[in-house]
């Protein structure tokens, strides 16, 4: 399997470099990410509980999908691919707003992304790539907001910061 890389940049979003995945987030350096939140018809969020062989976070819910932009795509481009990758569906999607977050994960790793948040519309089954997934769920965002407050620990800490920007941003 070939390394994957993600790209450096600034806090303007400016690309300074490239790197490979894990030594980025060994190193907590600032990269290019994005989030994706799908809502069906009733205004309900897809969640993704991470496949439990993940190297991080295996097993937590999380948004619909997350992944890394690579060098010379967009990331419009970027995150459809990574929703069929992930999802095994693809829909039109929206990039409401970006910003930075850091997360520090218990096996030393740390996501520090310039994260941009897509919003997009679905209401079929997704076909879920099990090595990426273990499962999906419907969810008002009200009961996610209860929930993280209840039981932070069924989520990934990414997911808790971006769901609290998120709602902001709606609210």
């Amino acid at each position: 399997m070939s390394k994957e890389y993600v790209i450096l940049v600034d806090e303007q979003n400016r690309q300074i470099g490239t790197m490979e995945k894990i030594e980025a987030h060994e190193k907590a350096l600032l990269h290019r990410a994005f989030s994706i939140f799908i809502f069906n018809d009733q205004g309900e969020l897809m969640l993704q509980q991470r496949a439990f062989e993940k190297y991080h976070s295996p097993g937590l819910w999380t948004n619909t999908c997350c992944s890394h932009q690579r060098e010379g795509e967009e990331t419009i481009d970027a995150a459809h691919r990574r929703l069929v990758e992930e999802m095994g569906f693809d829909t039109d999607l929206e990039e409401k707003f970006a910003f930075i977050y850091k997360a520090a994960f218990d096996n030393g790793l740390t996501e520090h992304e310039f994260d941009h948040v897509l919003v997009g519309h679905y209401n079929e089954v997704p076909k879920l790539n099990q090595e990426e997934a273990a499962d999906w769920k419907w969810i008002s965002l009200e009961d996610v907001k209860i929930d993280i407050e209840l039981n932070p620990e069924q989520y990934t800490p990414w997911f808790r910061i971006i769901f609290q920007k998120y709602y902001e941003f709606i609210s």
